[in-house]
């Protein structure tokens, strides 16, 4: 399975893994499985340090290569293709984040991995709750 972490995902599964779903803690770990992150989630990341809601225990940049390299994780890149699928992702919400992460699912036919309510309702996309 390819899974797509939404940045609280990603997040969690380095910080505070004991927030994760058994089924989602699972299939991060399943070697069979292909994680994939956003360079969007890096920035989100680094608005959320920069705002304090996330403390980090090193360097930004530091932390960012460790925990790609320890996840094994996969870029999953803007393009094109992500950014002409982004008129076709519009919800109730605004959050541009969001949006990228549904059109980048949906361009690269990957799974997301949320526990946001409002991404586990999107529709076009395959999700793996995290609840």
């Amino acid at each position: 399975m390819k899974l797509l972490l939404d940045t609280h995902i990603w997040i969690w599964g380095v910080q505070e893994p004991w927030k994760l779903s058994s089924e989602v803690a699972r299939a991060i770990t399943q070697p069979d499985n292909v994680l994939f992150l956003s360079p969007l989630s890096i920035w989100e990341l680094s608005i959320l340090t920069e705002r304090k809601r996330v403390t980090l225990d090193r360097d930004f940049g530091e932390w960012c290569k460790a925990s790609i390299r320890d996840l094994s994780l996969e870029e999953a890149p803007f393009t094109w293709d992500v950014a002409a699928e982004l008129p076709f992702t519009r919800f109730s919400h605004r959050d541009p984040g969001d949006r990228f992460l549904v059109a980048t699912a949906k361009v690269f036919d990957l799974t997301l991995v949320t526990a946001d309510e409002r991404l586990i309702e999107a529709p076009g996309i395959k999700i793996l709750a995290n609840r």
